[in-house]
């Protein structure tokens, strides 16, 4: 793919997430100092923290929960995503049936009802993200990927959910590009929010409740203490000293350097990118038609996933997914010219009718992801902390059902969701450096020549199909 002048509609781009970039932006909480305690700690304040530190003050208001984030919450991978708030528990339907043949039935309906707890707290807490149950489109833009499109159709609606098939003029009547060859509509599965309005509404729906939050506090080690668990601290722009003695532990760091060793074989950090347009005229809206809103995503091994803001922007985002060799992390690989650029160059190729369009914001962030693309869960120190991760770009919707599960698992619990393999098995690791970063630039450069070989998967790509690893977007 290739496109008009992509980078000159870069120029004015603003280099950081157009979600966080916006007044609504909360005011930082003060960061810990000295030394508190806490019945529950929760490490960290995206989706996955937030999630566990509401659920757990609405099972127990009287139980003392705080927060400890290590900037602000939402700043990072939950106030970077595209929004697409999925019900699926395990990266799509087909990995689900692959991965979990004899409980795929049951982790459908939880998704379906995580989905629907996640719509009705938003209700209740009047959190305002533009929470919208549009569904989303996969669009084939190669010959081979129509019969793709046509097996997950039949999938879909053998688990009863509502799809549509749609030919070349179907999809084109719903959103208008040329490279469309057909589409999927999965109608009942995915809402689109905002992301970082999500963030902020359930931060303020936790304070509501008493949950105790301190931003701009980093947890620099973590150890026992008696009965409980000592979290060491640093706060604020002087990085002062602190800790946190605690009885119970959640670690949602997910992505980060982990706190826990165990976890650094199963995770690795990918940079994924975005671009962020300028609000469209309204002959440029009408020249794409998508009067439903939908979420769409292509559907190539490198992908690219898109949708349209409530004020009329499209996000565009995806293909290049970056790995750093030692699972490296900083804020300086937040921006990447050439990513951008090659985003900007496929937009104008999907949208030509749009040349001329500007893009007013570029961003990455950082998702972890594990060998399987779903979450796994688990617990340390005699059961007092508990973990989950590898939610691998779903953890918008997912997270909530992570935050269920790890509160469950800190109880000693045995319920319907401690039971289930999802949550009792473990990722295959990655290797040890450098085989996995030979591994992990092996697996991309195969995945681009499966997409210009109209699908034809190498030896490379077989040998890990065969070893339960997957890797086809």
């Amino acid at each position: 793919m290739t496109g008009p002048h992509p980078g000159r509609s870069l120029t004015d781009a603003a280099p950081v997430p157009y979600w966080l970039d916006r007044p609504e932006r909360p005011d930082p909480l003060p960061p810990l100092h000295g030394a508190d305690t806490a019945d529950l700690l929760v490490v960290g304040g995206g989706y996955s923290g937030l999630w566990t530190a509401l659920l757990a003050k609405r099972d127990d208001p009287g139980r003392d929960v705080l927060l400890v984030e290590a900037g602000t919450c939402g700043w990072a991978a939950s106030g970077r995503n595209g929004g697409f708030c999925a019900a699926s528990l395990t990266h799509g339907l087909a990995n689900g049936v692959e991965r979990f043949p004899d409980e795929i039935d049951v982790l459908e309906r939880l998704g379906r009802e995580n989905l629907d707890a996640i719509a009705a707290t938003i209700a209740e807490y009047d959190i305002d993200c533009d929470f919208a149950r549009t569904g989303e489109l996969a669009v084939a833009v190669e010959p081979y990927q129509l019969d793709g499109l046509a097996a997950d159709a039949e999938l879909a609606r053998r688990y009863g959910h509502d799809v549509r098939l749609l030919d070349a003029g179907e999809v084109r009547a719903e959103v208008d590009s040329p490279t469309y060859l057909g589409g999927l509509w999965d109608r009942d599965r995915v809402a689109l929010l905002d992301p970082a309005k999500l963030a902020w509404g359930l931060r303020r729906a936790c304070l509501s409740l008493g949950v105790r939050i301190a931003e701009h506090t980093r947890v620099t080690g973590l150890r026992r203490d008696g009965a409980a668990l000592r979290a060491t601290t640093a706060g604020g722009r002087d990085h002062l000293p602190g800790s946190v003695r605690a009885g119970q532990v959640v670690l949602a760091t997910n992505a980060f350097p982990p706190l826990l060793r165990r976890l650094r074989a199963w995770i690795v950090p990918v940079y994924d990118y975005a671009l962020m347009t300028e609000p469209l005229a309204d002959d440029e809206r009408r020249a794409i038609g998508w009067a439903n809103r939908q979420g769409l995503a292509d559907t190539g091994n490198q992908f690219h996933y898109y949708r349209i803001t409530a004020d009329n922007r499209i996000l565009f985002g995806g293909y290049d997914a970056v790995y750093h060799f030692g699972n490296r992390v900083a804020p300086t690989l937040e921006q990447r010219w050439d990513t951008f650029c090659t985003l900007a160059g496929h937009f104008f190729t999907t949208f030509p009718q749009l040349d001329g369009l500007r893009f007013s914001h570029r961003w990455g962030g950082v998702i972890d992801t594990c060998t399987r693309f779903c979450p796994f869960f688990g617990t340390a120190y005699e059961g007092r902390l508990a973990y989950a991760a590898g939610y691998t770009g779903l953890g918008v919707g997912a997270t909530r059902f992570g935050a269920r599960v790890m509160l469950d698992l800190l109880a000693g619990a045995d319920t319907p969701l401690t039971r289930l393999d999802l949550v009792r098995t473990a990722p295959l690791p990655f290797p040890p450096e450098p085989v996995r970063a030979a591994g992990i630039h092996l697996t991309r450069w195969s995945l681009a020549r499966a997409d210009a070989r109209q699908g034809r998967r190498n030896v490379w790509l077989r040998t890990l199909d065969r070893l339960g690893l997957g890797f086809d977007s």
